[in-house]
């Protein structure tokens, strides 16, 4: 087991290295920025940027916890690749501006740390579960615009119902959580 766990963590920890670089490669003009007060709006082109870049993190941190899942969880003693994603997204939303963070969505979380925490967060859960893909919305906190997005997380794997036995009922492409992403629009 600890092989495997071992194995798990490296493979998070590539992950969080490609992750963390994509995040920087759309904040390279971060000093810049907040030498300068924000726009009233933002232009759409910096939405989109954003967007972009909520939209390759997510595949990576999916495909990630897919491939870890598959390949190094093998029995319920295993680290779950899951619990490895909540430490990754807290260690990459304490080391800067990004923030990123796995919220349950069955109302059964795995921690009660996975909650929704916000009107956005709750609103989001609303509407993934009602078929949406994704949820986001652009905001202003602290005079610096941001995109916060929600993507749902289905079970795609039997192996979920391991650790997540009240998983099993889920319909096929049902949300039992999503990621909450908050990134500044630069």
């Amino acid at each position: 087991m600890k092989k495997r766990y071992a194995l798990a963590v490296c493979v998070l920890g590539v992950a969080s290295v490609v992750a963390v670089s994509a995040f920087m490669s759309g904040s390279a003009n971060v000093a810049k920025a907040e030498e300068k007060a924000p726009a009233a709006k933002p232009s759409k082109a910096a939405v989109e940027r954003s967007r972009k870049s909520v939209q390759t993190l997510d595949n990576i941190f999916k495909q990630t916890i897919v491939l870890v899942t598959d390949k190094y969880v093998h029995d319920e003693d295993d680290f779950a690749a899951g619990s490895a994603a909540v430490l990754l997204f807290k260690n990459i939303s304490e080391s800067g501006d990004n923030k990123v963070r796995l919220i349950d969505a069955t109302g059964e979380p795995y921690d009660d740390e996975n909650v929704a925490k916000d009107d956005f967060e709750r609103e989001g859960l609303k509407r993934l579960k009602a078929g949406d893909q994704l949820y986001e919305q652009v905001v202003s906190k602290d005079g610096k615009h941001q995109l916060r997005t929600l993507t749902a997380v289905p079970v795609v794997m039997k192996k979920c119902v391991m650790c997540h036995e009240h998983y099993g009922d889920a319909k096929k492409g049902e949300p039992i959580g999503a990621i909450s992403y908050t990134v500044p629009i630069e």
